[in-house]
């Protein structure tokens, strides 16, 4: 028996046990720790572990219980009377509480002086670590504060840690690997496959670590064996297809078997997990798990190699943290899956912070150089969109300078135009007159006038804003009004506020001026009017301009062809009617 003081814990590791294997008993002494697997051939059974210990006196103050592995199922007594039960031991396959330590409070009266028995039965399941580790009884505060404790948060809340960083960094290579796009390549290679071989070794290591903390697993044991080991074989093989993309050896043809190796690798790890669990014989699985270490041992010594010859940061950190692995996940296939020692915990859990610490670095790295590059192309681009920018506003500086000239030159065009149809015209008409020495001195006065007016009009026309019809009407009332009392003809005006209108640029502008100047100067001409109206207005949007007056009137079927062919220039619905009293001619647009 282990004896214990009253006040300090005792490590509780002799006692006796009867296993249960194929409906057989065998009881025997039993020096923990004790690895089912080992013991069995991974074959399942049960198994009640007796632990006696002494004690001088009878606690004063409270105990636990500190078991740093067991199971895969148990239930714990103490002097026969039972403490907790962890899962259902009738049912076999099922939770696993063999994953993370346990403490079990004792109650004050179960304890006393002299003799007492831990009593622990478990249920094993075939090739699932069962079995049952040294165990610890004393006062709770040290074995739960400096043990437990200590031991939970190493293997429960340090995987815990684990997946969270693998999560987050197979996050950030798989957003890096679906958002750099090389716009140049096709297929597969318009993205880079070291970020994507980076995320899925991560979310593999993610979905291993964060079995420790599934105490209760969502499939059967069977299924969820080879998923656990399919995704300990994908790690490896996606983090030496990292490797194998930053060793560059995605380019050379001669090294491209190797992907076909690390498939291998997955596929094999899963036949032989499946195999053992199917079978119940463990040993398919650690068989194959000594091969699968040959293969990454080999891996990564080629690529350790390769980092010499051509030694850069990335690869000197990628071979360090591969280095490092490679040596625990020996030594955890040594003491997990072939020694007899029951209890430890696997180092490559841990020693792959290492290497997720160089993926990200290396991503954030890669990341880092395809910014500053972008940065580069953007600020080159930059300077080839304002050098063009200044290129193009020099071009429409000259453009531009051109129009102006045209401008000018057609304006120029324009001017003489009128002068030579208008004015010209009618000097024209006052020198054919004295030619014949028929005409009036009223009528050649009426000539000169006509040609005077219309070069004021032409002048009057270079400043009339496009579509102001208003301003046309009262430039053309100050150029004739005068004119119209020297010949006795009142003027009355009924112009309201008109609108601009569109579709009146300058030269349809000229051409209303000079339609309602031919209107009025045939009045003055030819009516014997005493009255001239001009009316205009808005109607529905658009604009009706009359000019009437009280002459002679005229045949209305004989409309001048001067005013119908400006009111077709203008764009402008031409309307005459004249008898003896009234003659109305009417514009509408707009």
């Amino acid at each position: 028996m282990a004896a214990a003081a009253a006040e300090g814990p005792a490590e509780l590791h002799s006692g006796t046990v009867v296993a249960t294997v194929d409906g057989v008993e065998h009881t025997s002494p039993v020096e923990l720790s004790y690895h089912w697997d080992r013991q069995h051939g991974g074959r399942p059974g049960f198994a009640s572990f007796d632990l006696p210990f002494t004690l001088e006196a009878e606690p004063k103050t409270p105990w636990g219980i500190f078991i740093p592995r067991a199971g895969n199922v148990l239930e714990v007594r103490l002097n026969d009377a039972l403490l907790q039960v962890y899962g259902d031991l009738g049912r076999g396959n099922g939770p696993d509480y063999a994953k993370a330590p346990i403490y079990v409070p004792i109650p004050g009266h179960l304890l006393k002086a002299g003799d007492n028995r831990l009593q622990i039965r478990i249920r094993a399941d075939s090739a699932r670590r069962a079995g049952l580790s040294r165990v610890t009884v004393g006062p709770a505060t040290p074995v739960r504060t400096d043990l437990f404790e200590s031991a939970y948060g190493w293997r429960f809340t340090g995987s815990v840690l684990l997946t969270a960083f693998s999560l987050i960094v197979g996050g950030i290579a798989l957003a890096l690997w679906l958002t750099q796009v090389d716009a140049d390549a096709v297929g597969w290679q318009r993205r880079d496959g070291i970020y994507f071989w980076a995320a899925l070794a991560e979310f593999c290591w993610a979905i291993r670590v964060a079995d420790a903390v599934i105490a209760e697993p969502p499939l059967s044991w069977g299924p969820w064996g080879v998923l656990m080991a399919a995704c300990y074989a994908g790690w490896a093989a996606s983090a030496m297809m990292f490797c194998y993309h930053l060793a560059g050896w995605g380019n050379n043809p001669r090294t491209r078997w190797l992907r076909w190796l690390m498939a291998g690798v997955v596929a094999g790890t899963i036949g032989a997990s499946s195999v053992a669990l199917s079978r119940e014989e463990p040993y398919w699985l650690t068989g194959w798990l000594a091969l699968e270490i040959g293969v990454v041992a080999l891996f990564v010594c080629a690529f350790a190699i390769a980092t010499v010859r051509r030694p850069n940061v990335e690869r000197l950190l990628v071979a360090a943290a591969a280095l490092v692995t490679l040596g625990f996940g020996v030594r955890d296939w040594l003491v997990i899956r072939l020694s007899d020692a029951y209890g430890e915990t696997t180092w490559v859990r841990y020693s792959s912070v290492f290497f997720g610490i160089a993926l990200l670095l290396i991503v954030l790295r890669r990341f880092h150089a395809a910014s500053v590059e972008a940065r580069g192309s953007v600020a080159a681009l930059a300077a080839r969109v304002a050098q063009r920018e200044r290129e193009l506003a020099s071009t429409f500086a000259a453009l531009e300078q051109v129009a102006r000239d045209q401008a000018r030159t057609h304006e120029r065009e324009r001017v003489l135009r009128d002068m030579h149809d208008g004015v010209g015209s009618h000097i024209s008409s006052a020198i054919r007159q004295l030619q014949s020495g028929q005409a009036s001195s009223e009528e050649l006065l009426r000539t000169l006038r006509d040609s005077l007016d219309q070069l004021k009009l032409s002048i009057d026309s270079i400043h009339l804003p496009p579509g102001d019809v208003g301003a046309l009407l009262a430039a053309l009332r100050y150029r004739l009004e005068p004119r119209l009392a020297a010949a006795g003809v009142e003027l009355e005006w009924a112009v309201d506020e008109l609108a601009p209108v569109k579709q009146l640029d300058a030269q349809a502008m000229r051409q209303l001026q000079f339609l309602l100047f031919e209107a009025i100067s045939n009045v003055l001409q030819h009516a014997q009017a005493k009255t001239l109206r001009i009316e205009a207005e808005m109607v529905a949007g658009t604009v009706q301009l009359r000019v009437i007056d009280d002459g002679r009137g005229f045949d209305a079927s004989q409309v001048p062809r001067a005013l119908t062919e400006r009111a077709g220039a203008v764009g402008a619905r031409l309307a005459v009617e004249s008898r003896p009293g009234r003659t109305v001619v009417q514009l509408v647009f707009g």
